[in-house]
């Protein structure tokens, strides 16, 4: 086969890909994110239908490999099951791991339609490649920091990426409070993407609850993952709708 054949079939490929699943490019309001993390895991396809069934448009996917982080969660194979149960959710992954790189071609493949990197993991150096090289895999793309990580770190891709994802707690772990300090990065990305007129959507990730919800969308958060408070007991369903109503009061 020619190199230009070679390379037709695969921008064919990649646009088949980013074609076959829900996209988000607009959002006219707040969104839910329930983070699968939180879920029971013996029973992700139950999960995924109740998210649904709330109205959910996204489902958050924590991949964590004991590296980059001490948990260890589940890979592509699990990903791509999930993806079987469910072809409208957009599926939201954040790599915590130290090869995202590498492992991105495997999850936009199993169904993922986002995938967020850590900058600590890829360097700041080589940052702005890393952003082209998990847009060539055909999904979009997101990137975020540690909450002792300065925005500073990521400053150079923000007109080149999908979605800014917030670290409000440590990686690795849910049920954790969200650091107060960490709305301050939202804040300044708010301003930073009014001012620019920059793309990407601003997501915040740990300790949201029917409590800090509307400090984080009063702050400029558009996207919350939330583990604990929807999956931590009772109906799914209801629990989505409690949240919704917190920060839907302001």
């Amino acid at each position: 086969m020619s190199d230009s054949a070679s390379t037709s079939g695969s921008k064919a490929k990649l646009k088949r890909r980013a074609s076959r699943y829900p996209e988000f490019n607009s959002r006219p309001h707040v969104e839910v994110a329930p983070s699968l993390l939180s879920s029971d895991f013996s029973n992700l396809a139950q999960a995924l239908k109740e998210v649904e069934r709330a109205k959910c448009k996204w489902v958050h996917l924590d991949v964590m490999d004991g590296h980059f982080v001490p948990n260890l969660t589940f890979g592509p194979p699990v990903v791509k099951a999930m993806r079987r149960v469910s072809k409208k959710l957009f599926f939201d992954t954040h790599l915590m791991v130290t090869n995202p790189i590498e492992l991105a071609e495997d999850f936009a493949e199993a169904g993922s339609n986002l995938i967020t990197f850590h900058v600590e993991a890829v360097g700041e150096q080589k940052l702005d490649a890393a952003v082209r090289a998990v847009r060539r895999r055909g999904v979009q793309v997101g990137v975020t920091l540690r909450p002792k990580t300065p925005l500073k770190a990521i400053m150079s891709v923000l007109g080149k990426v999908d979605l800014v994802l917030v670290m409000s707690v440590e990686p690795g772990f849910g049920g954790q409070s969200l650091i107060p300090s960490t709305l301050n990065k939202v804040r300044q990305l708010a301003l930073l993407k009014k001012e620019h007129h920059y793309p990407y959507h601003i997501e915040i990730d740990g300790g949201v609850n029917r409590e800090t919800a509307s400090l984080a969308t009063a702050a400029g958060a558009e996207i919350l993952v939330a583990g604990s408070a929807v999956f931590g007991g009772g109906k799914i369903g209801d629990n989505i709708a409690a949240l919704r109503a917190s920060f839907d009061k302001i």
